[in-house]
């Protein structure tokens, strides 16, 4: 066999519908995942719309790669005697999970990295899709996960959502707040509590609360300066700190 004929084996008519399969599963996985990161994104948490839709995709890559073996480096699967490629692909998979999981960080109520760890994940399953020969289908996934990072986050703005604040409050001495009291005040500016993120300790006599304030609709939410005037001038309150969150 010709060197031309060689190369020309992965872009060969079955190897392309092979790689048009393929891409249209990643769409289909992409959209999906989208969908329900939407949810997530909607409720204020760190992983939305562009974390999902990377992982859906990268995951379904990953599957539907394992059901062509006959087509891995261009149909010529009998040059790769003595080699499992589904190992190499395992062991990638799980050595990059590890390089993703170094840049997730978290402080307090803020968790910031995850689509760049789901990046690199699906980077990585970029790679192995050109180390198998499936070249049209690398590119597709390259382009799909460039206008994910792109332009999502773009779409995602315009679309409802709820966006979050976390709040530290550390009372005086003695004081002891009420937690209805606390919910009322909370919903007369546009806020509830977030369910499970209540958080209170007490040290040297000051009792601290620490929670998630959820906006009820996308437009309604007093803004963080105006929270701020307000708490300055709560009874009670020894000092306090607001952020926005991502939980």
């Amino acid at each position: 066999m010709s060197t031309a004929d060689f190369l020309g084996a992965y872009w060969s008519s079955s190897e392309l519908m092979t790689n048009g399969v393929i891409l249209l599963n990643l769409v289909g996985a992409l959209l999906l995942g989208m969908l329900v990161g939407y949810e997530r994104a909607y409720h204020g948490r760190a992983a939305g719309m562009r974390t999902y839709g990377l992982v859906c995709m990268a995951s379904a890559a990953l599957t539907v790669v394992g059901g062509y073996p006959d087509f891995w480096f261009g149909g010529h699967t009998a040059a790769a005697v003595g080699t499992d490629p589904t190992r190499v692909i395992q062991g990638i998979v799980t050595g990059i999970g590890f390089l993703g999981a170094g840049v997730i960080m978290r402080e307090g109520f803020n968790i910031s990295g995850l689509t760049t760890a789901a990046s690199i994940w699906a980077s990585s399953v970029i790679g192995i899709l050109v180390g198998v020969g499936f070249y049209m289908a690398a590119m597709g996934l390259a382009l799909l996960c460039a206008m994910v990072m792109i332009y999502l986050s773009k779409i995602e703005a315009l679309l409802p959502s709820r966006h979050a604040i976390a709040i530290t409050m550390r009372f005086k001495v003695g004081y002891e707040p009420a937690e209805e009291r606390l919910r009322a005040l909370a919903l007369t500016r546009g806020y509830e509590i977030a369910g499970g993120s209540l958080m209170i300790s007490q040290e040297g006599g000051k009792m601290e609360w620490r929670f998630v304030a959820l906006a009820l609709g996308k437009r309604s939410g007093a803004p963080l300066a105006q929270l701020a005037t307000e708490m300055a001038h709560f009874e009670g309150i020894d000092s306090f700190a607001l952020t926005h969150a991502r939980n």
